[in-house]
This record gives C-alpha cells, structure tokens and sequence, in this order.
C-alpha cells in the first residue's frame, strides 16, 4: 500500500457516486478477517453513474440496473484486472490506498472485550479491589469511563491496588498517602481518577450486598445529603479536613489512660484528628449512650444536669466524618445507641441511617411521642410538605406526621429527653 493513492485508481474507484459500494466493500472484507464472508456480495440502490462505474470495474455491459451481485469469481477478476493495470495488488489493497487499513472491528472489539475482562481477573491486584471489580455491577463501569481503554485502565488499576494496599491507616493524612504510594501529593485529591476508584471500592468494602447500598441512598435522598468522600476516607483511617467538623458529646466515660480528659458536666469535642491518631479505648461495654441530632440539646442538657446527665452524643445533623468515627467506635467497644432527632423528613432520614448503621434503638421517637408533642405546641399552619419518608423503626410515625402535617424540633421536647438522661445518669 501506497501513501498516495495512483490518480487512476481515485478515478476508476475513489469517486464520490461509488463511495457507498466502498464501504459495503470495506464490511465485506471486515468480515472476511472474522471468518464471517458470504460467498456472495449483493449491492443494491446503486446510482446511474455508480452502476455504471462498476460495470467499467467489472467488465460487465452496462444496461439499466439498480443492483450488482458479486461473486468470488467476480472478486478474483477484480483483483487481477488492478494487477495488470499495475493500480493496486488486490481489490482489499486499492480501497486501503483510498480510505485507509481495513480493520476487522468484530475481532476489535472482542479482544478489547478480553482485555478488560482480564483486568478483573488479576489475581495479583489486592483482594478488596479484585472482589469490588467481581461483584459489583457499577464497578467495571466506573473503571470504563475513568480508564477509556484497557491499557490506561490497567495502569489506574495498578495505582489504585497499590493505594488499597496501605488502607485502612490510623489517622495518615491524604496528602502524606498520596505522595508516599503515588509519588503526587495531589494524586488523592477530589476528582482524581485514582481516588475515584479508591473510595468506590472502599465504600462497597461496606455495604457488599446491593440492599444495603440501596437502603443508604434512600437515606441520603431523604436527607438532602450527597457521600462525602472525607467521611469515607476517614472510615478507611485517611485524614482529609481534620479538624472540621468536631464530634460533641457530654459526659461520656473517660477513656483509660487520661489521655483525652474533659471536664465533667461540660460539653466536650474530640476532632477527627483526635479519633483515628489516638483512637480512645472506650470504657462503654454494654452501656447505653444517648445520641441526639442538635447541638442545643447537649447545652441544655449541660446547664440542666450538669455531672449527673447519661453519656450523651451530639450527630449535629447529619453524622460527618468525626461524628461517624466516634459512634463507630462507640459502638466497637459494646456501646448501645439509643437516638432522637427533628419529627421532620430530614429528621427522619437521618434516624434511618443512624439506627441502620449502628443498630440504634429509638429514643422518644415514635409515632406515639409524635402524636403527644403536637397535642402539645402551639396552633401553627401546616409545615411538612408531601416529600414523606418513612421511618424504618416505627411504621406508624410517617403516617402520623403526614396526617398531622407539623415538624417538631428536638428542643421542643427537651423536658422529656432531660427525664430520661438524668435516670439514666441516677442509674
């Protein structure tokens, strides 16, 4: 094959009235590299002008025709008529020195197929990523769009394997992980293909069975709240944004060693820095520890019962990446949660995927509690729109919200939430 294409042949075949002949030819040979060739090659809908320059092609007389069917034997005097005339070595060779390598694309696309199937099968790649490529349908997805070819995807694959295979860490920040696996301090930072990878797989390690990763985004979809790769790095032990966002609590048993002491009968913080370099060991084994999900009810509960409040934890809405690492751990050393929130749809939310997350039990926050605060605020108009979510610890509460049509705030019934942490406390 020539670079440039003799001007005999681009007369004889490159015109523009046969360039829909070319391409029904250029298939013909595709699939004759697949083993897939009909004997037989029918050409239909031909021009006047196209018809006419195959029967120049082909030696045929020309007549008034609007199809043309070749045969092998057709192909063969094609290929000898190009030779003679010293215009190309085959049919196949002058429609390549006219458009290009004819490619067989079937094959193509079937070894590209076995490519990205084998990237699946490495056994060498770390036995989290190897399972989340296996099992999770989104996963070779994800790694399609990110890596757009195998060979690109199989160099992702090897950063991302070498970057699980220090996680989980203990309080390592994300920077310091990126730059010692990757060699790029920034090669973890939001939107990086490496660190999109990473925390998907990550965050299937928790949540394998699609149910439990549905169940996860109805509560985001209930709350407004979208996954936050910081708390999912801060699950895996990885620091991003270490000190924001710190968990409140009041009164929770010191852990040994003084090594976080706090004053009791004040409300404390311990940052995300704090949780995963120094992880407390938590004197908590089957004791009940309250959590709440506004920051005024500790305060409240701080001016109200001082020292002799229960253990109580602020989620201060929805539970970022400190206030997951404490419940976690809370929870790790024997804790049992028991949690209140806004009578809201968020609220609600919120409550699903505390209570599924950690096995809370529900704290005063049931239909008939509901039912009990209405009857007790002021007349107001209605304030819950239509958006109802139900709440999985008590199927009657989304209903009785929706008939009742009113929010309550957690700090409209702190009386009865004082009640119970402070027999908790007497206990």
């Amino acid at each position: 094959m020539t670079d440039i294409p003799d001007p005999r042949l681009r007369r004889l075949l490159g015109g523009p009235e046969l360039a829909s002949v070319r391409r029904r030819l250029r298939r013909h040979f595709e699939r004759a590299d697949a083993g897939v060739s009909a004997a037989r090659v029918r050409l239909d809908g031909l021009g006047t002008e196209a018809y006419r320059a195959l029967c120049q092609l082909t030696g045929r007389p020309s007549r008034q025709a609007r199809s043309m069917t070749l045969t092998r034997a057709d192909f063969a005097a094609l290929d000898a008529r190009l030779r003679e005339a010293g215009l190309a070595a085959s049919l196949r060779d002058a429609l390549e020195q006219l458009e290009g390598p004819i490619v067989n694309q079937a094959g193509l696309r079937a070894e590209c197929q076995a490519s990205w199937a084998a990237l699946a099968a490495d056994a060498g790649l770390d036995p989290l990523l190897r399972a989340w490529l296996e099992d999770s349908p989104a996963a070779m997805t994800l790694l399609k769009r990110l890596g757009r070819t195998p060979e690109r995807a199989r160099s992702l694959l090897a950063a991302t394997d070498t970057v699980l295979r220090r996680l989980p860490a203990k309080g390592l920040p994300r920077s310091q992980l990126a730059a010692e696996t990757l060699g790029d301090a920034h090669a973890l930072d939001a939107g990086q293909a490496a660190a999109t990878l990473v925390l998907a797989s990550w965050r299937w390690r928790g949540h394998a069975s699609e149910e439990a990763a549905s169940k996860e985004d109805e509560n985001r979809n209930a709350t407004g709240e979208r996954p936050r790769a910081r708390d999912i790095w801060a699950r895996a032990g990885i620091l991003v944004s270490e000190l924001a966002r710190p968990a409140l609590f009041l009164n929770l048993p010191m852990p040994a060693g003084g090594q976080y002491p706090w004053i009791p009968g004040e409300p404390a913080y311990l940052s995300l820095r704090q949780l995963l370099r120094r992880p407390p060991a938590w004197p908590v084994a089957g004791r009940r520890i309250h959590v709440c999900e506004n920051p005024d009810i500790i305060a409240i509960a701080a001016d109200c019962l001082g020292e002799t409040c229960a253990p109580l934890v602020c989620t201060d809405g929805m539970p970022a990446a400190a206030q997951r690492i404490l419940l976690d751990q809370l929870t790790a050393a024997g804790a049992r949660l028991r949690y209140h929130g806004d009578y809201d749809w968020p609220g609600i939310g919120i409550g699903n995927f505390v209570m599924r997350t950690w096995q809370a039990s529900p704290w005063r926050f049931g239909a008939a509690e509901y039912r009990t605060a209405v009857a007790q605020t002021p007349p107001r108009p209605r304030d819950l729109d239509a958006a109802r979510v139900e709440a999985d610890w008590d199927a009657g509460l989304g209903a009785a919200m929706d008939e009742r049509g009113l929010s309550i705030a957690e700090e409209a019934i702190a009386a009865c939430l004082l009640d119970d942490l402070r027999q908790a406390g007497e206990a």
